[in-house]
């Protein structure tokens, strides 16, 4: 009894050991496969939106193996079958048939000549590549590619096989082979070249030029007539397959966005396949456009170009030109900058986002679309802007200041609104470079003292159109401003602070718009208005200061193009302005896009329609003539009554202004006059001739009324304070102190605290060197009239 029960003891202990041995094999066979199964660095590949290769990246290892696609070309995949494992579709990953009749050959002839090794176990053995190569290692390899077969469909594992047999040198992959030895893409291969790369993973030395060529050609051949006599191609095709020659050294890659490529590889370490929404052939004529024009550029020590173009529709990116690509060698390549991706990156704004203040101050009811802004000499505190031009128009309808780029009337503009205010909304419109807070930038924000980017810049446009591209009453603006998309598919962002309310108005961006298609082409495109064939575009320029940065953007309906000219380095150069260099190359991108038929639509239900002042652009008052109904944006609708419209008395010759102290009233015929006052006025009738100024007082009244308002201070302004620079040869300057008058002739006589400085005629200027502190300018004219105002000097 004890033996038979220690029997069954052993029977029982026998077989738990051998069901925990057969679970552990089970369990070892279920897990054995590492996830992923390559655990490999890949080369970064960029394609347009219809798949073709843009360019790439070798990977980190120095490898250039392509990310894994799911498709394999049917004249490659047919091939590989018939040279590696023509039972493939049959067997589960070892073939017996192989097995019995490599053993048999083998063993007869007492040395390894036939491995049986199918296509899943090469996969394998790739995927442990550094292993001993001995028996052991084989039958890990046939159980690993049994379990493969069972997790993966034979469409996959050949796709796993394209994807990393060697292909000779550092060429890994049939996808990175197809480009560098025949410069296209694997389903373009003919049956000579599928065929080659079919035999070269069995011995990837054969490609290396110079050496085993015979071989490599009578192997490529022999598969070719297998293939034949498999029916897969008749006589014909295989003469003229036999015919190619193979391959020479390998080719480069396509580098049709190489500054993408760069960046793409730079931020995704690891590699992988993005497939961006580019056109190639578009992205490949914007880079010649690029490279036309920089070879002009460098005569004049400009090195740098970038574009970006985008679809208005969804903002996606179908042009990224980083930089321009002329041939330079590799010292002056860097020196120059030319590795450098300019899209995204900060640069001076110079006036492009004049349009943004411009219908924000639109809004806030400062201005109504051509309600007239002054651009005097202006004085801010210690600040001065200037006209690109230093001169004046005392007066000018707003849609013409924003198509001239004045910068006078923006920093009014920008000052009447408030920084801070002005500040806050680009960070909505998607400006990330806005770090600072609003004083840092002050009164420049609006001509250059902030700085943006290309990639923001051109979405922020973008924006504009996307925004007037929708249906009337869209209930949110929140996608108008979300960034440019890259690729593809890719997950929407937004900028943030939109939650449905418009930051600015449909209305406002419309006119702001309307008034862009005025802006002055290059002499090139200066005729545009006379030819039907013209396309309308609102576009604007910039240049920063020091010359260092030309933008030019434009918009259309359906496109944007946005592109920045200058030196990486930030050197400056004489002449590079945003409408002489980067201009040009916006348009004759334009020139590239398809026509479009339509315009933006007016947005009626944003807008209000009012009396609108016809010479000062503000609402009407009752004084106002003539007088127009105009619709407005809503927020437009506090703007201020005009106050240019004075109403006077003539007398009865019709020369002088009268009133009844002086002459009957029966006598006197009511008038109203179009009247600037004496600052905007001496500029404004500089310009236009057909300006008439208020008439002069009759004689006779003139002593019986206090002199009217005829002179005004144009330097310095109330509250103004003066820093007086010290000159080279170390004394302080002068400030020049300037007037105007109404009367031509008329003198001026100048005070400063109590001392007379002498009177002027025709040119009011007063040169002056007062010590630091506060002072009181007394003028005083012929006439009796008298001004005083007080500044200060400062360090």
């Amino acid at each position: 009894m004890r033996f038979v029960f220690l029997r069954r003891r052993r029977v029982r202990l026998g077989l738990a050991a051998l069901g925990l041995l057969t679970l552990t094999a089970l369990i070892y066979y279920a897990r054995c496969l590492p996830e992923p199964l390559f655990n490999t660095p890949y080369a970064t590949v960029l394609e347009d939106q219809q798949g073709r290769l843009l360019g790439a990246r070798i990977a980190h290892d120095e490898q250039w193996r392509f990310p894994r696609t799911d498709k394999v070309p049917e004249k490659f995949a047919t091939a590989l079958i018939a040279f590696e494992d023509k039972r493939f579709h049959h067997h589960p990953g070892v073939d017996p048939i192989a097995v019995a009749r490599a053993l048999w050959l083998n063993l007869s002839r007492g040395e390894v000549v036939s491995g049986a090794s199918t296509l899943t176990m090469q996969v394998i053995r790739i995927a442990r590549a550094g292993q001993p190569r001995h028996l052991g290692e084989k039958l890990v390899e046939a159980v690993w590619a049994t379990r493969l077969e069972w997790s993966a469909d034979k469409a996959e594992i050949l796709a796993l096989y394209a994807a990393h047999a060697p292909f000779g040198g550092n060429v890994v992959g049939l996808e990175a082979a197809a480009w560098r030895y025949f410069q296209r893409a694997p389903d373009q291969l003919s049956w000579a070249e599928a065929t080659t790369l079919a035999v070269l993973p069995n011995n990837p030395a054969l490609i290396h030029p110079g050496r085993n060529r015979a071989a490599l050609l009578a192997k490529r051949n022999r598969l070719l007539v297998r293939l034949h006599k498999n029916g897969v191609f008749d006589e014909v095709t295989l003469q003229l397959a036999q015919s190619e020659p193979l391959p020479d050294k390998p080719y480069a890659l396509p580098r049709l966005a190489e500054h993408l490529v760069d960046r793409l590889h730079s931020e995704r370490p690891n590699g992988g396949r993005y497939q961006s929404a580019i056109q190639a052939d578009l992205q490949k004529n914007s880079q010649a456009i690029v490279n036309r024009f920089q070879e002009k550029l460098e005569q004049n020590g400009v090195y740098n170009a970038a574009v970006l173009v985008l679809d208005n529709r969804d903002k996606r990116v179908i042009a990224y030109v980083g930089n321009s690509s002329t041939r330079l060698n590799t010292r002056e390549r860097g020196r120059h900058g030319r590795a450098v991706d300019i899209i995204p990156a900060a640069r001076s704004t110079g006036s492009t986002l004049k349009p943004f203040l411009y219908g924000q101050a639109m809004d806030a009811g400062l201005i109504l679309p051509n309600s007239l802004v002054r651009d005097v000499p202006s004085h801010f505190g210690s600040y001065q802007p200037e006209n690109f031009d230093t001169e004046y128009s005392g007066v000018t309808p707003a849609s013409r200041a924003l198509a001239r780029s004045l910068n006078i009337p923006a920093v009014r503009l920008q000052h009447q609104l408030n920084t801070a205010r002005f500040h806050a909304t680009l960070r909505e419109l998607g400006m990330t470079h806005l770090t600072r807070p609003p004083n840092h930038y002050g009164l420049t924000l609006s001509l250059g003292g902030a700085e943006s980017s290309l990639w923001e810049l051109a979405g922020m446009y973008a924006g504009i159109a996307w925004n007037l591209n929708q249906p009337e009453r869209s209930p949110s603006q929140q996608k108008a401003w979300r960034p440019p998309q890259l690729f593809a598919t890719q997950p929407e962002k937004t900028a943030t602070g939109d939650q449905g309310q418009a930051v600015i108005s449909k209305a406002s961006l419309w006119y702001v718009s309307e008034a862009l298609t005025q802006v002055d082409r290059p002499e090139s495109h200066g005729l545009w208005r006379y030819f039907s064939s013209s396309r309308k575009i609102s576009w604007k320029t910039g240049t920063s200061f020091g010359f260092r940065d030309a933008w030019s953007i434009g918009y259309t309906p359906r496109f944007t193009v946005a592109v920045w000219v200058g030196n990486a380095d930030g050197e400056g150069r004489p002449g590079l302005t945003g409408v002489s260099t980067a201009a040009p190359i916006m348009f004759e991108i334009f020139d590239q896009l398809p026509r479009e038929t339509n315009w933006f639509a007016k947005p009626h239900d944003t807008m209000k329609e009012i009396a609108v002042c016809g010479a000062s652009g503000y609402r009407a008052g009752v004084d106002c003539t003539p007088v127009k109904q105009m619709a407005v944006p809503r927020g437009a609708l506090r703007a201020p009554i005009c106050s240019y419209h004075q109403s006077f008395f003539l007398d009865p010759s019709g020369q002088y202004r009268a009133d009844s102290d002086c002459f009957s009233p029966s006598a006197l015929t009511r008038a109203i006059q179009f009247v600037l006052p004496p600052v905007e006025e001496y500029y404004y009738q500089q310009r236009r001739a057909d300006y008439q100024p208020l008439p002069e007082l009759h004689p006779d009244c003139a002593a019986k009324n206090p002199p009217s308002r005829n002179m005004a201070l144009v330097y310095p302004r109330r509250q103004t304070r003066i820093q007086i620079p010290i000159q080279l040869d170390g004394t302080r300057g002068k400030a020049v102190l300037k007037a105007v008058h109404r009367r031509a002739e008329a003198r001026i006589f100048w005070h400063l605290d109590k001392t007379y400085l002498g009177a002027t005629r025709d040119f009011h200027q007063m040169p002056v060197h007062p010590p630091q502190g506060r002072h009181r300018l007394v003028l005083l004219d012929e006439f009796g009239e008298r001004l005083e105002q007080e500044f200060t000097v400062v360090r």
